[in-house]
């Protein structure tokens, strides 16, 4: 019995001494990694913030310039009558894009002339008007349009709540007419975002913890099973595991910055760009005093409409709007044709019906580069004809996209080689390989195919 006991004594000794430094290892572990994941996290939200404050400037300062732009057009139209002022103020009450997102206008002795909120304060002096802060708003916003336009924070009632809450305004001098003309949008996106980011963390911080407590579970097992010197091994590569673990979160939280830029550039840009198309083709018709320049300037407004929107769907984090209503295939075939009715290029459409739909992340990352490539011809390859191939089987194998055209075509490891030029390419590659997917293209004289392709593997990962 003595020898029995002390058989069993050295190796459960053994077992004990390799256990413990695993169990001082894995707390020590998790509290290092939780501790950077959120040091990484607040470091996320200050790097986030500044983007998102520039994307909110830009909207006001682009709205205000619109409504600056309606009102010269009714000057050099109508003049500077009462009956004129009357007109613009009209039009001006009519951008409305939602969202409490608006235009005001003040004389500069601080009478509103027009409030689409507030129809209430019209014709009355505001000169006095304090937020809660105490600012005078109405002064300092008269102010920041005197300083030749500038950003005004304050706090103001928000109609559609009632409640008070941060808003971001900005201002501009309507001279000759002695007007401030302005507009402002509440800052409850930014606050929704960092929620957001810290929400991600705490979820990934909680799915590492149950990881890290299988991996512990597993190798006390094994430690136990094999002894002593089995167990260094497996301790081995726990730790091995462990550092691999470590590196994958800091990774996810460098794509999903990667994914944030992405989609500030590949949304908006092309929403920009088709609003300048619609302004210059405004100004060329007002300088011929076409009466189609009424038309091109209210399409150009509806476009800059548009745009505010992506912006505010941005910094949500949504996907594109297309794909709530429709299916992927279905948003690919009314993309293409409104390609074509814009641009002239013929679009030849292979692209079934499948009875189910594709996993949403897939989904918008295909459609999101088939914009983009679409843009790209538009802008660069001077094609004549454009082919869009969509496979997509019933019982989700794969799904394989090509979009072919029959441009100028380019060099695309010369293209890769310039930061600046090749970052489209580059955006639709990280967007395809981060969700498992492969991305390819060729291009030469006869033009130009990019192709896409998501294996098995990659649709069941987006599902789970």
């Amino acid at each position: 019995m003595m020898s029995t006991n002390k058989a069993w004594r050295t190796p459960l000794m053994l077992i004990t001494a390799a256990i413990l430094p695993l169990l001082v290892v894995v707390p020590f572990v998790y509290l290092t990694l939780t501790t950077d994941m959120s040091r990484m996290a607040a470091r996320q939200i200050d790097e986030f913030k500044p983007i998102v404050m520039d994307a909110h400037k830009s909207e006001l300062r682009n709205a205000v310039q619109v409504a600056q732009n309606v009102i010269k057009h009714v000057r050099n139209t109508r003049g500077d009558s009462a009956d004129a002022k009357r007109d613009a103020l009209a039009l001006l009450r009519t951008m409305d894009a939602g969202d409490d997102f608006y235009l005001f206008v003040y004389d500069l002795n601080g009478v509103s002339l027009m409030h689409p909120r507030l129809p209430s304060w019209e014709g009355t002096s505001k000169w006095e008007f304090q937020d809660k802060n105490g600012k005078f708003l109405i002064q300092e916003l008269i102010q920041a349009a005197r300083r030749g336009g500038d950003y005004v924070d304050y706090v103001f009632l928000r109609p559609e709540t009632g409640k008070l809450e941060p808003k971001l305004g900005y201002a501009e001098m309507v001279p000759d007419w002695n007007w401030m003309i302005g507009t402002g949008l509440y800052l409850d996106q930014l606050s929704r975002t960092n929620t957001l980011i810290k929400a991600t963390t705490d979820s990934a911080v909680s799915g590492m913890t149950e990881r890290m407590l299988m991996v512990a579970l597993f190798s006390v097992l094994v430690v136990s099973a094999t002894g002593f010197g089995f167990n260094l091994v497996e301790q081995r590569r726990a730790n091995a595991k462990l550092r691999a673990m470590a590196q994958q979160v800091v990774l996810s939280q460098e794509t999903e910055r990667a994914r944030v830029a992405r989609e500030l550039h590949d949304g908006v840009s092309q929403w920009l760009a088709s609003v300048k198309f619609m302004l210059e083709s405004a100004l060329v018709h007002s300088e011929r005093n076409s009466p189609d320049t009424t038309t091109l300037l209210r399409n150009g407004l509806q476009q800059m409409r548009d745009a505010m929107r992506e912006v505010r769907r941005i910094s949500h984090g949504l996907r594109p709007t297309l794909l709530d209503d429709l299916p992927l295939s279905s948003a690919l075939e009314q993309t293409a044709r409104e390609f074509s009715e814009r641009s002239g290029v013929a679009v030849v459409t292979q692209i079934p019906q499948p009875t189910q739909r594709a996993p949403d992340a897939i989904a918008t990352a295909v459609f999101r580069l088939t914009q983009e490539a679409l843009g790209n011809i538009e802008r660069h390859a001077g094609a004549k004809r454009v082919q869009i191939t969509l496979d997509f089987p019933e019982h989700s194998t794969a799904l394989h996209l090509e979009i072919a055209d029959d441009g100028s075509g380019f060099d695309v490891d010369a293209l890769l080689r310039l930061p600046r030029a090749g970052l489209g390419l580059t955006n639709m590659r990280e967007r395809i390989e981060m969700l498992g997917g492969l991305f390819g293209v060729t291009s030469g004289s006869g033009g130009t195919t990019i192709v896409v392709h998501f294996p098995s593997h990659a649709l069941k990962g987006a599902l789970s």
